[in-house]
């Protein structure tokens, strides 16, 4: 089963965006080749099915017909990472859109619908952007364009960038870590997060 949140017309087609959408209806399409930026299709595929089932894990997906030409994921963050601590951290996980459908403004659409479940507002929503993971090669942008241009796009929904100690962000100067703090989440765990951002100092954590 899937929730649409909405659909709209591009040069290619028509576009649905969809979610959180179930591990079987993820199952039951077609997975575009050119969704290949972390893993190959097939393997994001899977990806894919095991976050709905996981702990706070939400999948949004964009449709067109019968097959996913982009994705976004919400999960709690990794056990690896300072901010699993924090119980009212999700991370967004990861947002793709293929190659094929680049400036048909999909990525957008598809992070403003995710950013309207109300279930957003009673977390503080991370992102990691390493930017090893960004596809500078089917964009033509340098690393410093890349990020100026994510950030931008993250912006739009309430994401912002965000210091940072975190061994994972500062391995790169161009990696960056983005926060949305949600208008439910109370004071006190606001506070627990900005504690958590910086660890090296003497009594943090």
């Amino acid at each position: 089963m899937s929730s649409e949140v909405c659909q709209f017309e591009t040069p290619k087609g028509q576009v649905c965006i969809e979610g959180p959408v179930t591990g079987d209806y993820i199952d039951s399409l077609q997975m575009n080749q050119n969704l290949i930026n972390f893993r190959p299709a097939d393997k994001q595929k899977e990806a894919l099915i095991r976050i709905t089932g996981m702990s706070s894990g939400m999948v949004y997906i964009a449709r067109h017909q019968n097959e996913i030409i982009g994705y976004m994921t919400f999960h709690m963050a990794d056990e690896y990472t300072r901010w699993h601590k924090h119980t009212r951290v999700v991370e967004m996980g990861g947002i793709e859109i293929s190659p094929d459908w680049r400036k048909c403004n999909v990525g957008d659409r598809l992070m403003k619908s995710a950013f309207s479940n109300e279930a957003l507002d009673e977390y503080i929503v991370l992102t990691m952007e390493y930017c090893w993971h960004w596809d500078l090669r089917n964009c033509n942008l340098d690393v410093w364009e890349y990020q100026k241009m994510l950030t931008k796009l993250f912006a739009r929904v309430g994401l912002n960038k965000t210091a940072t100690d975190d061994p994972d962000i500062i391995e790169h100067p161009a990696n960056v870590l983005m926060a949305r703090i949600g208008k439910k989440v109370s004071r006190e765990d606001i506070m627990k997060f900005e504690s958590m951002r910086f660890l090296d100092k003497p009594g943090a954590g």
